[in-house]
């Protein structure tokens, strides 16, 4: 059985890792005071600042195993040293967009790094599926809601993704 691999960039990574390093070393020892302080209020039944420590510290250790996980399987993908000419995870894609000829640029990164204000988005969103394989100058339909939307592949490169 082969386990899940999380493909990210580098710079998805380093994210991913210091998120996890905030959380051990600031958010969890802060939490720790926080529930040292709640017990010295005595009667823990009725200490609401004891169970929302509690609670607290129940989040911080999920997210903390959930971040472990996805590190621990991450396939780690530059995109600087990619050269296809296919759309695939790592593209920097220039879409002509049919209906309004407007241009959109997007990278194709990991699920954790999607941002689409700044262009970014998820691998497995539809239109980065939508776009996985086309080349220069293919037509990308992407199905959604409201309707079809239908793009034109104008530029892939591969470049380093901050």
């Amino acid at each position: 059985m082969s386990e899940e691999k999380f493909p990210m960039t580098p710079a998805g990574l380093a994210k991913l890792r210091a998120e996890l390093k905030t959380i051990r070393e600031h958010h969890r020892p802060e939490n720790v005071r926080d529930i040292e302080v709640a017990l010295a209020h005595g009667d823990l039944r009725e200490n609401a600042e004891y169970h929302a420590a509690k609670e607290r510290q129940a989040e911080l250790d999920a997210r903390m195993r959930f971040l472990e996980y996805k590190i621990g399987r991450a396939q780690v993908i530059d995109p600087a040293t990619l050269k296809d000419t296919r759309v695939t995870f790592g593209a920097t894609v220039t879409l002509l967009d049919v209906e309004n000829d407007a241009q959109v640029v997007y990278c194709l990164v990991g699920d954790d790094e999607s941002d689409a204000d700044r262009g970014k988005i998820s691998i497995s969103a539809p239109i980065a599926r939508a776009m996985l394989g086309k080349v220069a100058g293919d037509d990308v339909v992407v199905r959604l809601p409201k309707g079809d939307r239908e793009y034109e592949v104008i530029k892939v490169e591969y470049k380093a993704i901050p």
